[in-house]
């Protein structure tokens, strides 16, 4: 069986952001999201990955250093362009030869699933269904596609975030296909919104008398990063599972640790700083005289002096050098936040890479 990773979306709810990177780049508690699929797929014993990438030069190329050939995690990745955004059942029928006659499971870039695929891939394997969706149920279906299931449970039918859902039960963003989705995808028109839809070509399976649909269903938490306030969720959630200190780096006396943290090689903590855990520090950061709250990542190569953070991803290369209280903020590489010397107050921000705040 193959893996398939959608990673050519714009990301456009992830803008400053995503204006000089992939979304599926940001880090989550200082791994970039789209490792997470990775390892999945390499957990679940897939060995041979396609990456769907696009639509420009510039961030294919980012894509491909970040990535690599597959071999850290013994896997061997291909990359497949898309040549513009036109749909996931597009980007799916890029991976038309890549596939073959094999069949492959489909994970979107932007998704953290915890506790992996490995149970449904095998499943699948050994099942004579053309296509299997992974759901979970939901309080508020309207917002994503949902489906309707008989007593095998089977999928009867799906819809697009539709206003009266007929189920609780919603697409999670990982799908399993046998070839014959090519043809469904051959069969189907774009939609209202000029992409062709992957629930289109799913739906068109339903409908066919030689194809069944499998659903699964997970209990664990999952979530798509698409937002800014989705990727620190993600990143609290992730942080929740450290369950001890890891202290590579240096950390002088003085130094006030509560909680699980982790340090990571080459960083010093230096006396006046306090870190409550759960939070990471990435290679080369240095920490004077600062708070490191809760549920905080902070990337490599980050010099962080006076205030406090909190319930923050600060993904790298950064200089935070101010006496306030930043919360529940996204900080893009290589920015620096400085302060003019007003009373400690709370700020919460979302900032590009290379951008220059004072507050």
């Amino acid at each position: 069986m193959k893996g398939l990773i959608l990673a050519g979306g714009l990301g456009t709810g992830l803008r400053p952001l995503t204006h000089t990177g992939p979304k599926q780049l940001i880090p989550i508690a200082n791994k970039p999201v789209l490792f997470y699929g990775i390892e999945d797929m390499a957990e679940a014993g897939i060995k041979e990955i396609g990456i769907i990438v696009g639509y420009t030069e510039e961030r294919i190329n980012i894509l491909k250093n970040a990535i690599g050939d597959g071999s850290r995690w013994g896997v061997k990745i291909t990359y497949i362009r898309q040549d513009a955004p036109r749909g996931l059942a597009h980007a799916v029928y890029c991976a038309k030869d890549f596939m073959g006659d094999d069949s492959f499971v489909v994970y979107l870039g932007d998704n953290i699933l915890k506790g992996g695929i490995t149970k449904y891939v095998e499943d699948f394997e050994n099942s004579d269904y053309d296509a299997a969706i992974l759901l979970s149920e939901v309080e508020e279906p309207w917002k994503y596609g949902v489906a309707t299931l008989n007593e095998k449970g089977e999928v009867t039918d799906l819809e697009e975030k539709p206003d009266k859902p007929r189920s609780n039960f919603v697409l999670v963003g990982v799908y399993f296909f046998k070839p014959t989705i090519f043809n469904a995808i051959e069969k189907i028109k774009p939609s209202k919104r000029g992409e062709l839809e992957l629930t289109s070509a799913i739906r068109e399976l339903i409908i066919s008398k030689d194809c069944k649909v499998k659903s699964y269903f997970t209990t664990d938490w999952w979530d798509d990063t698409g937002t800014a306030e989705a990727v620190l969720r993600a990143n609290q959630v992730i942080l929740s599972d450290l369950k001890s200190s890891e202290m590579k780096g240096e950390v002088e006396d003085g130094v006030r640790i509560l909680g699980n943290v982790k340090i990571e090689e080459g960083s010093l903590i230096k006396r006046g700083s306090r870190i409550r855990g759960p939070v990471v520090i990435g290679k080369n950061c240095m920490i004077a005289r600062a708070y490191i709250g809760p549920y905080t990542s902070i990337g490599d190569n980050t010099t962080i002096i006076g205030g406090e953070i909190e319930s923050s991803i600060v993904v790298g290369d950064t200089r935070i050098e101010c006496d306030k209280r930043i919360l529940d903020s996204l900080v893009g590489r290589h920015s620096i936040i400085t302060s003019s010397g007003a009373p400690l107050r709370g700020y919460r921000m979302i900032i590009g890479e290379s951008s220059k705040i004072q507050i």
